[in-house]
């Protein structure tokens, strides 16, 4: 009889965004063709400078780089925390693999096992693995896609709250809903994390993915807790680069700090030639943001107006990231969603989304929506329209309205 598995093990999460990998492979090798609305990985291509860096690698071997960052890297980040208004020492940044790396360091430096943490839910779904990792307990306050899944009010933050809250962890500009939280609301949210003397973990990763003039503010201009504060950031979405993992966490507080760089040095370093590769980034104009910013609000503005169209559909005006959680006329959106991959097709091609109710610590919540990333070309966001509203006419678990 082999050993058992640990609990941390046996409760960790499969993903929502990924599950349904294996039917969309099975459907591109009976030859449809598969629109991918699952995932945030945007088809734009990385910047040139970043990719021309790769062959002006010297070195003769790749070797582990410093545990907090290369001396060059952590240059470049404090250059672009600058160019967006924050001063910060090298002794306030870690680099990290990804964003990712970053949020698990961040709930490990500030919470305990058994603790819980603040989310605002529909959330980040990977929120939940890193939580089992940590071993603290993710504590839902529900948003209402009818108010676009803005924060709920004071009452319901002060009913979330239990005796062993030590944090809050907040995205913005949102992944899964692209709310982007106005002024008044993150005031509000750092006088509550004042008050009950709470860490706030600011997952900044699409702060430059913002529309129709809005501006997202970074939790560093909470001034009045900046002690509190620890923002998760990374270069993915933000130069089209998911795959070379690179991140950082920020923080002026200086024990989150100090125990980062440890976590960083016991996991030896970050990867060395994505933080070559990330430099190339600074030889980008000024215009580089606003164009790739014009490009996908325009992709939103089709996919919102494509959806609207379609019977039973409801969803809000996404305000930044580049998804949406869009409520659909089905009794059940995780088998909708297989079906779409194991039974439908419409002229040679089908669509693959991600079921919200892994977005949910509620259960039942979202059962009949999916969240949509808006990160293909405009003509294949225009085909997958298509697609979907001939498959919802078409299922046979419909749910009329």
């Amino acid at each position: 009889m082999a050993p058992q598995i640990s609990t941390r093990a046996r409760q960790m999460p499969p993903s929502p965004i990924r599950k349904l990998m294996p039917l969309a492979v099975s459907a591109r090798r009976r030859g449809i063709d598969v629109f991918a609305l699952n995932i945030g990985q945007p088809d734009l291509e990385t910047p040139e400078p970043m990719l021309a860096r790769l062959g002006t690698f010297a070195d003769k071997t790749f070797a582990y780089t410093p545990s907090e960052g290369t001396e060059a890297y952590l240059d470049f980040l404090q250059e672009y925390y600058r160019s967006i208004g924050y001063e910060l020492t090298r002794n306030q940044i870690v680099g990290t693999t990804g964003g990712s790396e970053a949020i698990l360091f961040a709930l490990c430096a500030t919470t305990n096992p058994g603790d819980d943490v603040l989310v605002v839910e529909p959330f980040y779904t990977n929120y939940r693995s890193f939580a089992t990792m940590a071993g603290v307990r993710l504590v839902a306050l529900t948003s209402s896609g009818e108010d676009g899944f803005h924060l709920p009010g004071p009452a319901a933050w002060d009913a979330a709250l239990t005796p062993k809250t030590k944090a809050v962890i907040l995205c913005n500009p949102n992944n899964p809903t692209g709310t982007v939280y106005a002024k008044d609301e993150l005031e509000r949210l750092a006088a509550f994390c004042a008050k009950h003397d709470l860490f706030l973990i600011a997952d900044e990763v699409y702060r430059e993915f913002v529309y129709d003039g809005r501006h997202a503010r970074s939790a560093l201009g909470l001034e009045e807790i900046a002690d509190h504060v620890v923002v998760v950031d990374s270069l993915s979405k933000r130069y089209s680069a998911c795959g070379i993992r690179i991140g950082c966490l920020v923080t002026r507080n200086e024990a989150v700090w100090q125990a980062a760089l440890r976590m960083a040095q016991g996991r030896l370093s970050a990867p060395g030639l994505a933080q070559w590769v990330a430099l190339g980034a600074r030889e980008l104009g000024s215009g580089y943001f606003q164009s790739v910013v014009n490009e996908y609000q325009r992709r939103r503005d089709l996919l919102y107006e494509g959806l609207r169209a379609i019977p039973g559909v409801f969803l809000r005006k996404p305000e930044g990231a580049f998804y949406t959680v869009t409520r659909l006329p089905v009794d059940d959106a995780d088998d909708f969603a297989r079906w779409m991959l194991q039974e439908f097709e419409h002229e040679g091609r089908t669509v693959m989304m991600a079921p919200a109710g892994g977005f949910y610590a509620t259960p039942g919540l979202g059962k009949d929506e999916v969240r949509i990333a808006y990160v293909l070309k405009r003509a294949n966001l225009e085909s997958a329209i298509e697609v979907l509203a001939a498959g919802l006419e078409a299922y046979p678990g419909r749910r009329e309205s």
